[in-house]
């Protein structure tokens, strides 16, 4: 008998510690979104709000954080329209490079929703539906082929004078409150399309984030560039698949060395399933053992960091007034995308 059979640890401690993360994050999204709610309500009655806009609203504007990042490169300006879009993408982006796509496992809401709709889901039906290796692949493509329309269309078609103006025209600072009446005035094939998300996702494994997320995508392949990932020691290993039935990416994390795949979220789950010392470890380059809880506070302490550091330098709230915000709300139904 080897020795790693023998030697028994328990680290769901890890899980435990990232899904308060995630629960956390996901609650300030909540209230974030309650307040923008009621901050709109108020400037469509004429009145002046008597709290501050929720900037983190802007996390769900990537495509716009992408063409401010461009923006800010190339011309070396920081929208100040929506400078939060722009400072969690690209700490989106940092944090992904660094620490794999952990950004999409700890931090992203979607993602956390999506984790309690299939384990909901396996609770009821005793377990989760995989869709066969081939027709995964081609579903799979969809993410990429999206983001790489998106790619395409801003890194090459669009130049630092289109996106200048863009970001200077009453739709981009309107943005968030269309986005916000997107979701108060559904349509009806809005909501069938939202409706086969939710349901499938009860029955497969993070559907929106396998499937369809450009974003996740992006943050998967600068992810799998990144220094930091899981190494598996196959002396260690009991081979008992407890990682890989535990995987959310559903990666056979128990027949690799190093998890390099873009599809890897950096959630740890392999980790703290595993109950064999030395078999599965969060390694830098491949060799240099990081505990686990470390990788885990490194997380939060780069992401929130660089949402700080934008406070502390006024790069988080937005340059628009209220009063100008009211003038642009008076005809809001006008402004389409350019």
């Amino acid at each position: 008998m080897k020795e790693a059979e023998t030697i028994k640890i328990n680290r769901t401690y890890i899980r435990r510690f990232r899904h308060a993360v995630q629960w956390a994050v996901l609650l300030m999204v909540i209230y974030a979104g309650f307040v923008f709610y009621r901050f709109v309500g108020v400037l469509e009655q004429g009145g002046v709000p008597p709290f501050s806009r929720p900037a983190s609203v802007e996390g769900f504007l990537p495509i716009g954080g992408l063409m401010a990042l461009k923006l800010w490169i190339t011309e070396g300006i920081f929208d100040a329209v929506h400078p939060a879009s722009l400072v969690i993408f690209s700490g989106a982006l940092i944090l992904s490079f660094l620490l794999r796509k952990s950004f999409c496992g700890w931090i992203c809401p979607v993602g956390t929703v999506s984790e309690l709709l299939w384990k909901t889901g396996r609770k009821i039906f005793g377990k989760n539906y995989v869709v066969p290796k081939y027709p995964d692949y081609f579903l799979r493509s969809i993410k990429y082929t999206l983001m790489s329309f998106f790619l395409y269309i801003i890194l090459i078609k669009m130049s630092p004078a289109d996106i200048g103006s863009f970001i200077g025209t009453p739709y981009w600072k309107v943005v968030d409150i269309k986005m916000l009446k997107f979701f108060t005035g559904i349509s009806p094939a809005t909501a069938v399309i939202l409706g086969a998300i939710i349901l499938s996702s009860f029955v497969h494994k993070n559907v929106w984030c396998r499937y369809l997320c450009p974003y996740g995508a992006l943050l998967g392949l600068l992810g799998s560039v990144s220094p930091v990932g899981v190494s598996r020691s196959d002396h260690a290993c009991t081979h008992c698949n407890l990682c890989t039935k535990n995987c959310p990416s559903l990666l056979a994390v128990s027949r690799e060395d190093n998890i390099i795949s873009p599809e890897c979220s950096g959630c740890l789950n392999c980790i703290s399933s595993c109950r064999s010392k030395g078999a599965l470890e969060v390694t830098l380059t491949g060799r240099k053992r990081i505990h686990p809880v470390i990788a885990g506070v490194s997380i939060i302490a780069i992401f929130f960091g660089i949402i700080f550091v934008a406070h502390l330098s006024g790069k988080w709230n937005s340059s628009l007034s209220h009063a100008e915000l009211r003038s642009l709300l008076s005809d809001i139904a006008n402004f389409t995308h350019p």
